[in-house]
């Protein structure tokens, strides 16, 4: 099938991409044919963030939102505290030390998944195709190397490899311009990075896991509007990673822990480290007598200002997180997604206009570091490295006043800093650290991954081919387990990996054994692995989790 533009991942860059499209193929008076392949179940599915929204982004692309009476956000944020925690205390920062920009008052509470399937609304109305449970599998190339379009994965595929009765083919969906929206650490965008060589002259990427929880609470622990950040215990005083409480439409509240993938103990576990914040004396009270609702968890991409790529290549561009748009300091990605959506519209759609195909739009790359994407991104691009290199006391104490300077004076004593090195090289060694024992869960304000995957509405075709590829099947036992206990058992926060012992007793005959139908997609697998001996491909497609309100 032939289209003007393929967008692949209908998150809010993917779908602000379709949307700006057809509102300058309206003003233009002019048709595009737009389709947007989205490998979750529907719409919004896959989407998890947070999320406070500030909707600069939607402000910008519709600029009616607000008016609408099926808007998706709803709750402004009436109240703003920060934290340090201890492990019995906290130590709330007063508001007027924090730099401007870290004020969330304007900003909305709500779920990015709603916001997308009312982007997805607003697309289709405008004509644009959207084709949810496709998986993008392939990227094509034409003759001369230029991205011709996207290939979705075939359909009914056995274990084995072999087609079973339910076989459908994948769809070559050849384009002028594609744009690849799919998230952070998109399995094509990987791909295309090293195959254009997009990171040349930039920063090493970097990642943390964010994993969240939604509960409905009693009306009496409910602060409509309130918004509280924390960092510091669970967490050592080197490891970088923070917390939030969100409060919300009808009584309800999220509860999210985000870990930076840097850290160094390979005993240390993401998802029971969350757990654990939950008992602070600051926390646990607000879920006395409240009902889990949901669970999720999913990468997020922290290099910033310095690690963005280069956005376009021949015949494609990069747009949302698959670009790394997130501002570290702020949590916060999802109106940079939509700024940049439409960034790359408007040189896709010039592009087009100028009678050209499967270019490299230079426009869009050298756009984005003077527009609102840039302003957002280049005053905290020191504050991640500063907390890698000097811990959290520190390291946080130091990107403050480099904020502070750069909102007063516009500059920045130590320029931009580089991140030192990739995620999956910040390992110890088992012999060098000391192991991290974590309480079992009291299923009541703690819980355990099997019950949290259950949460997250996860589904796979179990006979379908292992999405979870290892390049060589030897490394978890004969290097993983025994230089770092195997820490994709830990890092993983669905229960994916194990090692199973034949005889449990006398430990012997480890195995590696990976359950894929657990799998949310939250990619860290491919990102923290040592060795680097996982990719995470797609599944097939409208498989993962199914987010309702995420």
């Amino acid at each position: 099938m032939d289209f003007d533009v393929v967008i692949v991942g209908a998150g809010p860059a993917g779908l602000a991409t379709a949307i700006r499209l057809k509102q300058r193929a309206m003003d233009a008076g002019e048709e595009l044919s737009i389709v947007v392949v989205e490998k979750g179940s529907e719409v919004g599915a896959h989407i998890l963030s947070g999320a406070v929204i500030d909707p600069s982004g939607l402000d910008a692309l519709l600029p009616d939102w607000r008016a609408d009476p099926d808007r998706p956000l709803t709750t402004e944020v009436t109240d703003d505290h920060f934290h340090v925690l201890t492990a019995t205390g906290s130590l709330r920062l007063p508001n007027a030390l924090m730099p401007p920009l870290m004020n969330n008052h304007g900003n909305f509470i709500g779920s990015l998944a709603n916001v997308a399937r009312y982007l997805g609304a607003q697309a289709e109305a405008l004509g644009v195709e959207i084709y949810p449970g496709f998986a993008a599998t392939e990227v094509l190339y034409d003759d001369n190397g230029a991205v011709a379009g996207i290939a979705t994965g075939d359909m009914g595929i056995g274990r084995d490899g072999e087609p079973k009765n339910d076989f459908t083919p994948g769809m070559e969906l050849r384009a002028k311009y594609t744009v690849f929206a799919e998230g952070a650490r998109g399995s094509l965008t990987k791909q295309l990075l090293a195959r254009f060589n997009l990171t040349e002259g930039r920063s090493v990427q970097k990642f943390g896991i964010g994993i969240k929880e939604l509960w409905q609470v009693k009306p009496e622990k409910f602060r409509k509007g309130l918004v509280q950040h924390s960092f510091g215990w669970p967490l050592d005083m080197k490891t970088g990673g923070g917390s939030f409480l969100y409060h919300f439409d009808d009584h309800l509240v999220t509860v999210g822990f985000v870990l930076h993938l840097d850290y160094k103990n390979p005993t240390l576990s993401p998802f029971d480290e969350f757990q654990r914040f939950k008992t602070h004396p600051l926390i646990r009270d607000t879920f006395d007598g409240a009902k889990r609702i949901a669970y999720g968890a999913r990468a997020l991409t922290e290099g910033g200002y310095q690690s963005v790529p280069q956005l376009a290549f021949p015949g494609g561009v990069l747009a949302g997180c698959a670009a790394g748009f997130m501002n570290v300091p702020r949590i916060k990605g999802s109106h940079n997604a939509i700024h940049s959506g439409m960034q790359a519209a408007d040189g896709v759609f010039d592009g087009l206009a100028g009678g050209r195909a499967n270019d490299t739009l230079e426009a869009y790359e050298a756009g984005w570091r003077g527009s609102a994407i840039g302003r957002d991104l280049k005053p905290v691009r020191n504050v991640k490295p500063l907390w890698s290199r000097f811990g959290t006391v520190l390291g946080v104490g130091l990107g403050g006043i480099d904020m502070w300077l750069q909102t007063l004076f516009g500059v920045s004593p130590v320029g931009a800093l580089k991140h030192r090195k990739a995620d999956f090289q910040s390992l110890k060694p088992l012999s060098e650290v000391t192991p991290i024992q974590y309480p079992k869960p009291d299923g009541k304000l703690t819980f355990d991954k099997p019950s949290s995957v259950f949460l997250s509405n996860t589904n796979h075709i179990e006979d379908q081919p292992v999405h979870l590829r290892l390049a060589d099947p030897a490394i978890p036992i004969e290097r993983n387990l025994p230089l770092y206990g195997e820490p994709a058992r830990l890092y993983c926060p669905a229960g994916v990996y194990e090692v199973v012992y034949d005889d449990e007793q006398a430990r012997t005959g480890p195995r590696f054994v990976i359950n894929a139908q657990n799998c949310v997609h939250c990619k860290t697998c491919d990102i923290k692995d040592p060795s680097q001996n996982i990719t995470w491909v797609p599944p097939e497609g409208g498989g993962g989790p199914n987010y309702p309100n995420m």
